[in-house]
């Protein structure tokens, strides 16, 4: 009987640990998104001054860290040639449940006709964002080594 009780006591050790390391045991990293991306086509009816030949879409989130500081560099860019707009998420909802955009900050350029011909994904640097405008408004314009930024 002895024998018996100290199986028992053994056992039931045992399963006391084996639940106390599962317990400490992290949880399964949740499956990260494939990739966030800027919209494709941008309806240039849907942003402030759709008659500008390009359009500068920055959007952001008064919750995002980093999209002040891409605002403030995005926003120079304004001109007569050059429309800038900040769609901010609780601003605007219903632009970033259109255009799919779940992750900011996005930049999207987008020429006349609607078309994105350059993007932004997270946080960019002024010279990338001044020079993707550039040589997009005069192809071949910007030096070797300016450019480097997300084509879309």
């Amino acid at each position: 009987m002895d024998r018996f009780l100290l199986v028992l006591v053994l056992a039931a050790v045992a399963v006391a640990i084996a639940l106390f390391v599962q317990r400490r045991r992290p949880d399964a990293p949740t499956p990260a998104r494939a990739e966030y991306r800027a919209p494709a086509r941008l309806e240039r009816e849907d942003f402030e001054r759709p008659e500008a030949p390009w359009l500068v879409a920055v959007f952001t989130s008064s919750a995002c860290g980093s999209c002040d500081e891409v605002w403030s560099k995005a926003v120079v860019l304004d001109s007569d040639q050059v429309a800038v707009q900040q769609i901010e998420v609780s601003r605007d909802p219903d632009l970033h449940r259109r255009y799919g955009v779940d992750a900011v900050p996005i930049i999207a350029i987008a020429a006349a006709d609607g078309t994105v011909s350059s993007s932004f994904v997270g946080p960019v640097s002024s010279t990338h964002l001044w020079a993707a405008l550039a040589d997009l408004r005069a192809p071949g314009s910007v030096p070797p080594g300016c450019s480097g930024h997300v084509d879309t």
